[in-house]
């Protein structure tokens, strides 16, 4: 009876350092990538001539989830160079940057603006 008392704490013994063992790795492999700065990434990309409407996009909202509307605003509209605007969240996004901005034009080539917004 004390040899399986005894082999079952070693068995459970292991078991919690393989599980503890394990944790600590994932948390470190999570944080490895944490300090690149993918909107200076892209940049770089657009810098060097391999703009995608996929990239001004991206850049577009990273941009505008940082408040910084003017690079924002240039974003889009090279986005809306490059395709059509059909997603209505561009689209708010974009009224809104130009809004932050104080840029009010109906004539907007890019939008149409309607008095909902």
């Amino acid at each position: 009876m004390k040899r399986i008392s005894l082999l079952l704490f070693l068995l459970l013994f292991c078991g919690f350092f393989t599980l503890q063992a394990q944790s600590s790795t994932s948390a470190q492999t999570i944080n490895v990538n944490k300090d690149v700065d993918v909107v200076k990434v892209y940049e770089q990309v657009v810098k060097e001539g391999y703009g995608t409407p996929f990239i001004y996009k991206k850049l577009a909202n990273a941009h505008y989830f940082k408040s910084n509307y003017k690079d924002a605003k240039k974003w889009f509209e090279k986005l809306f160079a490059e395709e059509k605007p059909t997603d209505a969240t561009l689209k708010f996004r974009y009224k809104q940057t130009l809004k932050a901005l104080n840029i009010y034009s109906p004539e907007n080539r890019y939008i149409s603006y309607s008095g909902t917004d």
